[in-house]
């Protein structure tokens, strides 16, 4: 793994950090969040003089001449952090890359399409409507992988394309809400997401996409405090392995509450794990049980699929096509 210096621009060996984020220290490094385009500078343009010409140099040496502005020797960003042409590489940058976020002392956002205006704000210093709607047109807030580079650092501050200072993620909290659907107490408080359902977390990346259908299910790791490994080709398996992993690490039973959607779920048959990440659309709103409550036994994964001991009950409601809940008469799925 390497660090780029915000002066050179040249990488350095670096130490991937801890995955153990319950007492986690920042370390002295910034880190770039964006959205990938044509022409990126990439690991293996850095010893090419012609690199300089990419337009996505453009990018790396105002992400650079910005955190050295804030007297930060190192930054790292994705495109030319990462040696693609190792798998091993590849594997531990994705299965740590929450860790990166989470580790660093700030995380810049580049809107490239977003301009700011000096309309954009009121009498009052409030934001308009005009800078609302365009704010969550921007492409940064639709990407798989951006969510957990939103959620994962404490200081994050978003930029337009011209490097604008536009304000951090406190500030701009109502309106990262309205373009993301996640509430404003996540988007402000690292603790509080780790609280969230499972089901939750799985609904802020429903309608999310990615170029590679498995990053789906990989960009979602760390929200997850998951690892698996990496088998681009795999298709929807990655979701399901991912379901698996989760369910192998925690409790939470609202994993298990998702829906088909309405053309979809009639006469469709499927386990007990979602085939699609899109059928947690709907699920924002479940909350997992309280500790003391869910007093049943473990799961467990045997040679049929998955054991678990649950309380479920029948709903009748064209409201709620293929979801269930769990009630008090035990059952075995």
């Amino acid at each position: 793994m390497w660090l780029l210096n915000t002066t050179e621009l040249d990488l350095h060996p670096y130490q991937p950090p801890d995955r153990d984020l319950s007492d986690t220290p920042f370390l002295p490094y910034a880190i770039l969040s964006h959205t990938w385009g044509d022409g990126e500078f990439l690991f293996e343009d850095l010893p090419k003089p012609s690199s300089k010409n990419l337009p996505g140099y453009r990018k790396i040496e105002q992400s650079c001449a910005l955190a050295r502005s804030q007297n930060w020797n190192a930054i790292w960003v994705d495109t030319c952090c990462i040696n693609k042409s190792s798998s091993a590489e590849l594997s531990e940058a994705i299965n740590s890359m929450y860790a990166w976020y989470h580790r660093s002392s700030v995380c810049y956002v580049y809107l490239s399409e977003f301009s700011l205006s000096v309309d954009d704000h009121g009498p009052s210093g409030i934001r308009n409507s005009a800078f609302r709607d365009e704010f969550k047109k921007c492409r940064w807030f639709s990407r798989g992988w951006t969510l957990q580079e939103l959620l994962a650092p404490f200081n994050v501050e978003f930029y337009d394309k011209d490097w604008h200072f536009i304000g951090d993620k406190a500030e701009l909290a109502s309106e990262i809400s309205a373009a993301t659907g996640i509430d404003q107490k996540y988007i402000t408080n690292w603790d509080a997401v780790n609280e969230a359902s499972v089901a939750a977390r799985l609904s802020w990346a429903s309608r999310r996409q990615t170029t590679r259908l498995e990053d789906q299910a990989y960009c979602l790791l760390g929200l997850f405090h998951v690892n698996m490994p990496l088998l681009y080709g795999e298709g929807h398996q990655a979701f399901l392995r991912l379901q698996q992993e989760i369910a192998s690490n925690t409790d939470d039973e609202s994993l298990f509450a998702w829906c088909w959607g309405a053309s979809e779920w009639r006469g469709s048959h499927s386990g007990i794990f979602a085939d699609r990440i899109d059928f947690f659309a709907s699920s924002a709103e479940y909350v997992p049980l309280p500790r003391f409550a869910n007093d049943r036994a473990p799961y467990a994964f045997t040679n049929k699929g998955l054991a678990i001991t649950g309380r479920f009950t029948k709903i009748r409601s064209p409201d709620l096509n293929g979801r269930f809940l769990f009630s008090e008469n035990d059952s075995r799925y």
